[in-house]
This record gives structure tokens, sequence and C-alpha cells, in this order.
């Protein structure tokens, strides 16, 4: 059937162009084009192409010959997926052929499928599920440590940084609190807190410049005991009238009491606010004691570890002892946000002053001792059961516990030191103390304990673990009747003379004077004056 129509339109065509012969040329549609013909001519070629669907043909193209005639039709070319017919006729034989070509072009391989489960293209990894917390992420990245996002049994945390002192460090392990930048105890703990008896007030003193930043007014009078809590903070016990005072070391932790956007504070020791207008006084508590021996002086605060994960403190708690007109000792515990009340044990005292010195272990049991031969107390955090630790063998003074939760005590005339094992429950004198008296104690992070001595004026150093002394007369100059001694966050020793009114800086290795600070008014503390003592039983040193 093709062959038949290609032999009619050869015809017609042949027709045609007899009848035109001498035109210049004719045209018509389809693109069909006729060539002028030679008498002579005994062929005829024709020519139709069609490309990608639309039809273009190109009709009797004729080229003159004297030997041979050919004619060519329907020669049609069809490129992706289009056909091509042709016809060719010679002698006047029509020959017809039908030629089908196909071409494809080239196709570029697919984008690679992140989740896909195969590893393509850029793919680290490609594990077919959103879980982030494998080893390969739903970015098809592989985990690392730094990318933010914590593998599951590989890393304890992952904050995306490269900061190595936050709560996540680079080998994406978490940082303990005290270690973290501004929570280790140099940078909390830098303080010493000197209450001046005589004036009514307590100086902050910074530790590592021996500046006296601030002085405050306290409740009460006579202020004689200090307690520094693991966020800074003090509690300031007065003997007569009887009270309680708590102060921010932190302006960040101060109140804005009249809401203008500042906070009014002191600024030094000539910048003495009233009573209730410091607005870094959090509060003050009345203690209805019987006169100045009865007042409170044993304060502690309870050791409180931070939450591990955020690294924020619960509510601090704080202990103090005061005596009654009954000889009944009252140890409380306040809310150290409000100063409320929480508990309050009463147990016999004695005719002697109120419990005088205090100290707190590493599980919140309060610990008190007696002046002289006043008895020692130890109770209960959990159930606030008070044990009897025994007088002593000597007239006791200040006290301090060391790190394994033996107590020290100083002496008051017997040229001794004494001690109580926690295992044994045995109480010793060590003797020799280089004077008649060591006043204020108190032992720090490398098994040293350190005495104030007097009658004669000296430092006293104590080998914690052998019991025996370092070195039991230690001159400073410039001193005159030292009463307390502390351990600031350095490890550096401090001495606050009541009769000098002036603060001794010592390098405990050395016994070298670093820093001498004046100006105090009858300064008179021998307690954890910086929060190291308390430090010591709750952080691992």
């Amino acid at each position: 059937m093709r062959t038949t129509t290609t032999i009619f339109l050869l015809s017609a065509a042949a027709a045609l162009i007899t009848a035109c012969s001498g035109d210049d040329g004719a045209s018509a549609t389809d693109s069909a084009t006729t060539g002028t013909l030679d008498p002579t001519t005994t062929g005829a070629s024709t020519t139709a192409t069609t490309t990608a669907g639309s039809a273009s043909a190109t009709d009797a193209t004729t080229s003159a010959g004297t030997d041979s005639n050919s004619a060519s039709d329907s020669a049609a070319t069809t490129t992706a997926g289009s056909e091509s017919d042709s016809a060719t006729t010679t002698d006047g034989v029509t020959e017809g052929t039908a030629t089908t070509s196909s071409t494809t072009g080239t196709t570029a391989a697919p984008d690679p499928v992140c989740g896909d489960g195969l590893v393509e293209g850029d793919e680290e990894c490609d594990d077919a599920n959103a879980d982030d917390s494998d080893e390969c992420l739903s970015t098809c990245k592989a985990a690392t440590c730094g990318d933010g996002l914590v593998q599951a049994g590989v890393e304890e945390c992952d904050d995306g940084n490269t900061f190595d002192k936050d709560f996540c460090s680079n080998a994406c392990a978490k940082v303990p609190c005290e270690q973290q930048e501004g929570m280790d105890q140099q940078a909390v703990l830098s303080y010493i807190w000197i209450a001046n008896s005589s004036q009514n007030t307590v100086s902050k003193v910074n530790t590592k410049t021996g500046v006296e930043e601030g002085r405050y007014r306290v409740a009460g009078g006579s202020p004689s005991r200090t307690s520094v809590n693991l966020l800074g903070d003090v509690a300031v016990s007065s003997r007569d009238p009887g009270a309680v005072t708590k102060i921010a070391a932190k302006v960040e932790s101060c109140v804005d009491k009249n809401n203008d956007g500042q906070i009014f504070t002191s600024t030094g020791p000539n910048d003495i606010k009233n009573l209730g207008e410091d607005e870094c006084v959090l509060w003050t508590k009345t203690i209805a004691s019987p006169g100045y021996a009865n007042g409170p002086r044993a304060t502690a605060w309870e050791g409180v570890k931070p939450d591990p994960d955020t690294c924020q403190y619960p509510p601090q708690r704080l202990w103090f002892g005061w005596k009654d007109a009954q000889n009944q000792a009252h140890f409380m515990r306040v809310d150290g946000e409000t100063g409320a009340t929480l508990d309050e044990v009463i147990h016999p005292w004695g005719t002697s002053y109120s419990p005088y010195g205090g100290a707190v272990d590493a599980d919140g049991n309060f610990y008190a001792s007696g002046l002289s031969n006043m008895p020692t107390v130890k109770i209960n955090a959990q159930t606030l059961q008070v044990t009897d630790l025994g007088i002593g063998p000597g007239c006791k003074y200040g006290m301090t516990l060391d790190a394994k939760g033996d107590i020290w005590v100083g002496s008051c005339g017997n040229n001794a030191v004494y001690h109580w094992d926690h295992l044994t429950n045995i109480w010793s004198n060590i003797g020799a103390a280089g004077g008649s008296r060591v006043n204020g104690i108190m032992a720090d992070a490398y098994g040293n304990v350190w005495g104030a001595g007097s009658n004669p004026c000296r430092l006293v150093h104590i080998d914690a673990e052998t019991r025996t002394y370092v070195n039991n007369n230690i001159p400073v100059p410039g001193c005159n009747s030292p009463w307390g001694v502390s351990i600031d966050a350095e490890g550096y020793v401090w001495l606050v003379d009541m009769s000098a009114s002036r603060a001794f800086k010592i390098d405990p290795d050395t016994y070298e004077l670093v820093t001498t600070v004046t100006g105090l008014v009858g300064p008179y503390t021998y307690s954890d004056m910086t929060g190291t003592a308390l430090a010591l039983q709750v952080i691992p040193q």
C-alpha cells in the first residue's frame, strides 16, 4: 500500500512538471519546492522531512542528469520516535523502502536522596531514619562530638561549641559544676567576711586583692561568727541583741527593693548604709536570746550540692545556736532564702556561754561545740537526733572539721589543740601548741590544720594525718592578738587580729606575709569566714 501511494505521487509530480515547463518556479503548501526542469530530464527526486511531530515536505527537487533518472520520494527522517519513509525509482521501476530510526539522549543520574538507606553522592552515611541520637544523623552526616546533638551511649552531652569550661567539655563529657567557668571556688568564694564587733558591721574583703569592697550594717549588736555558703553569701550572727543577717556576695543576687533599676549597696569601708537601706542585705532575723552570753554564736550553712545537669543549687539552709534563760540550747535551722524557721532542736546545755563553734559535714549534719567544759554535739540532718560527743579533755574554743570529718578544737589557756576522731569517738590532746592559747582553728584541703595563736602572737601549723605540729610558732609581723583563722579559695591562710584591727594573708608554703588589711574595727571572727571549710566537706578535692 505504501509503495502504490508513492507511485501515484510520482506520476502526478511528473505531469505537473511537464505542464509547468518554462516557469521560473512553483511553491506549494507543506514546504513543497519545484525547481526548473530541463526538457531532457527523465527523472525526479522528491524529499519529505518530518521532525518531532511536525510535517515539512519538500517535493520535486530535481537535478538534471544525462545518464540516469532517479526519484526519491518521501525520504523521511524521524528523531526521538518519528518515522522516516523513502521511495526510490530507477528506470521507471519504483522500489519502496521504509526506514525507522530512534535516537535516545544521555540521561543524568538522579540526585542522592538522604534517608533512602543508600549511601550516595556526598553522603557520609544513610541509615534510613530521622533519629539524630544514633551514629548517622538525619542529614546523612556521621555523628561527631561538637555537632550539637547527643549520640546515645557515646556522648554525655554535646553543646556544639569549642569552649571547654562550660557544662559540656570538648570531649562531650559533662563538666562538674564546681569546675565550670564562673562556678569554681576561686570565682565564687573570693571574699573573706570579717565581723567588726564594736561597729556592728561586717567587712567584705576581696581575698585576691586585699581590697575591702563593702561594709554592711547588721541586725542586733556585737556581731561575731560569719558563715559563707557555696554561693558566696554570708550569714552573720550577732550576740547581743541576738540576731542573724544574710548578705549577698554578688550584685546580681541583691534585690532592687525600690525598683529604680539600680542596686543601692555599700562600695567600701566608708560607705555604710543604714540597716534596711542596703539592697544586698537580704534578710534579718531577731533572736529571743536573753543577753550577751546567750546570743547566737555557732553558725554554719548546710552544704548542698548543685544539680549536676543544671548546676542550680537547691534552697540553702542555715544552722545556728543560742541559749535561753533556762540554759537550754536552741539549734535552729532556717530557710536560707527567707530566714523563716524550719526546725528547732532544744538540748540541755549548761551555765556557760551559748554553743560556741559550729560546722556542717558532707551529709548536712550540724556539729556544735561549747566553750570550755560545755558539751560537743552532733545533730542528724534527717532525723534531728542529737548525739552527745563528750566534753573533751580541756578548755575548748574555736572548732573546725577536717576532710575526714574529724573535729579540731583550739584551747583557751592550756597550750593545747584537741582532736576528736569520728571513727572511734575518742578525744585526744596533741599538746605543746607553742603558747597559752589557740583561738580560732581551720582545716584546709591539703591535710593541714591552722590555728590562730596568742600569748604569744603566732600562726600554728599542724599535720592532720599524723596529728603533729609542722610549726607551732610562725611569726606574723604586725600582729598583736589574732583571734580567728580562715583559708581562702587559693589556699592562703588568713589571720584576723582583734587587737591590731587587721587581717593578714599568709603564704602556707613559705609563711611569708602577702597582704595586710587595715581599717577594721574590733574584728572578732573565728569561723568559716570564706566558705572553703564548707566546700571541703561538700566538694571533692
